[in-house]
């Protein structure tokens, strides 16, 4: 009988740590739980300022007419309406079903249409060629990635020469006195916007946990650079709260 590794793996679950197949099940839980209200609910924790966190990735995507995009874990499409107005195609992915559907009733009742597709896909296995995209974007999806580090390699495998990922994430505040207002925020306020708004308290909990265990700016930057990206840099939003990562492929 052969051995199976991915059966001894394990992640990252907020604090906790378990199986890698665990995570996954756990992950695609919550956002099924959220998806009808996660708009919402993204306008509320944010206080509607990750609008801007997306059109300044966008703007750093550096898009050109006629270029094609892979926006991961796409989710309810807030991305892949700004990346079609400057790119040629776009797909939507997301590994989860719900959060794919509603992404795409959302994006065809804003008559987004015609140069965007779909696909259901796990950003550790993409069901692409080699060179089929000049840029990949995932906002605020990398943290619930079970295996990152395979997810970085599958989207340079996926660029063409010249191409760029652009990663949004939540991540390190950089303001020491804008850490203990964030943690209050996080772990106190964050999870009973939840309950209240979309009924669902635990799932807001995870996702404040996700944030806190999630790679820092350094470190996702140097993940990008095993992953074989060349000049990968960052640019901290929000003193850090947000981060977007850039690299190539060269």
């Amino acid at each position: 009988m052969t051995h199976d590794p991915d059966q001894d793996a394990t992640a990252d679950f907020g604090f906790e740590r378990v199986g890698a197949r665990e995570k996954a099940r756990r992950v695609r839980a919550v956002f099924e739980s959220v998806a009808d209200r996660y708009d919402v609910m993204n306008d509320v924790m944010s206080f509607g300022v990750h609008r801007l966190w997306k059109r300044w990735a966008v703007e750093l995507a550096g898009l050109r007419p006629g270029q094609r995009v892979l926006d991961l874990a796409g989710g309810t499409g807030d991305l892949t309406a700004l990346l079609a107005r400057r790119a040629g195609t776009v797909v939507l992915a997301d590994v989860n079903p719900a959060m794919l559907d509603r992404g795409r009733a959302r994006l065809l009742d804003e008559g987004v249409a015609g140069n965007v597709g779909y696909a259901q896909a796990d950003a550790e296995h993409l069901p692409f060629g080699a060179h089929t995209f000049d840029c990949v974007t995932i906002a605020f999806g990398l943290r619930n990635v079970t295996d990152k580090e395979a997810a970085l390699r599958e989207m340079h495998r996926v660029l063409r020469p010249g191409g760029r990922v652009v990663i949004l994430e939540f991540s390190r505040p950089t303001v020491a006195a804008v850490r203990p207002f964030y943690d209050l925020y996080s772990f106190r306020v964050l999870p009973l916007m939840g309950r209240l708004i979309a009924g669902d308290s635990a799932s807001y909990r995870y996702l404040a946990e996700s944030i806190r265990v999630h790679p820092d700016q350094e470190t996702l930057k140097a993940m990008m650079e095993r992953a074989g990206l060349g000049r990968c840099e960052y640019f901290n939003l929000s003193a850090g709260i947000v981060a977007v990562h850039r690299g190539y492929r060269l």
